[in-house]
């Protein structure tokens, strides 16, 4: 019997790693012979597992999606990968994080003493404050982009009529969830967050797919984070001089190119998205600066002076001694 089990173990475990089996390689693989195959996918199905026979001149076995959810079965890295998955999943701001967590204690309770030592060592702490999506919302969204069906939904708070969108991508960038749809209203496309999104139902007819802007998408909402226009580069980009090492400039550069003129001096080529907010990043290096250009961040410099200036003396001056 306990032959037996391992077998119908193994079975189930070549079922899943591939779509087709022809009958006479899975009995290659579990050493039997083809009509020992047939009992124990006869067995599976008694277990609630929906093996389908493939037509064929050599016939075969199919592992099809059921109207239940039978016990499932992970060798030792897709269980660890799911664990660690399921306890991140409160940092993808995807709105599972309860559900997340009962999930994880069912897979811990049936783990093996050497797997659970390894997921109890990961602990995970969640830092910042990005609201999470309500995981139907983004199952809604998932569907429409899928069916390619035009989305009607609410965004933001506020009444007047819905948006109306063909959505293409569903993505998440630093927490948040967005949508990459074209924007019917607009005539253009937009990006939306997906935490303020309230999807209406029924949605619309189905659309021709468009391609976003340059063809990538993640190059595309990277390039609307940069207030540019589809170049892939800052709409503000500018370079200075800065009376700091290399080593302490560079960990806090993010896409910009550092170049060690010294060991008290670099030079800093960096992007923004307007030459006001260039300047503001570039001072909060707190060094001395040299600008090389271009005239436009001299300028936002003396402007962003004279911003701070004005702040220091609206604050009201402390009362003297009496």
């Amino acid at each position: 019997m306990r032959h037996t089990s391992a077998r119908l173990l193994s079975l189930l475990s070549l079922l899943q790693a591939r779509r087709d089996w022809p009958g006479s390689l899975l009995a290659e693989r579990l050493q039997v012979s083809p009509r020992t195959v047939r009992r124990d996918v006869d067995r599976l199905r008694e277990l609630g597992y929906p093996v389908r026979a493939i037509k064929g001149p050599d016939g075969g076995y199919r592992l099809a999606p059921g109207t239940d959810l039978p016990p499932l079965l992970f060798d030792d890295d897709q269980a660890v990968a799911l664990a660690v998955a399921l306890r991140t999943a409160a940092t993808s701001g995807a709105g599972v994080g309860e559900a997340a967590a009962r999930a994880l204690t069912t897979v811990r309770q049936v783990m093996p003493g050497r797997l659970r030592h390894r997921i109890d060592a990961l602990e995970v702490t969640a830092l910042g404050s990005a609201p999470a999506v309500d995981g139907a919302v983004l199952v809604a969204l998932g569907a429409a982009v899928r069916a390619r069906e035009v989305l009607r939904f609410d965004h933001g708070p506020g009444g007047g009529p819905p948006r109306r969108a063909e959505p293409h991508h569903l993505v998440t960038r630093g927490g948040r969830w967005y949508l990459v749809a074209w924007d019917l209203d607009r005539g253009d496309w937009r990006t939306f967050r997906a935490d303020r999104i309230t999807p209406r139902t029924p949605t619309g007819p189905r659309f021709a797919p468009r391609e976003v802007p340059g063809g990538d998408v993640a190059a595309f909402v990277a390039d609307q984070f940069r207030g540019s226009t589809g170049t892939g580069t800052w709409p503000c980009r500018g370079e200075v001089v800065l009376a700091r090492s290399a080593a302490e400039v560079s960990p806090f550069a993010g896409d910009g190119i550092v170049e060690e003129l010294g060991p008290d001096r670099c030079r800093l080529v960096l992007g923004a998205w307007s030459w006001v907010g260039l300047a503001a990043t570039v001072g909060r290096f707190d060094a001395e600066i040299e600008v090389i250009g271009p005239a436009e961040l001299r300028d936002a410099f003396a402007q962003l002076s004279r911003r701070f200036a004005d702040a220091a003396r609206s604050f009201p001056p402390r009362p003297g001694p009496c």
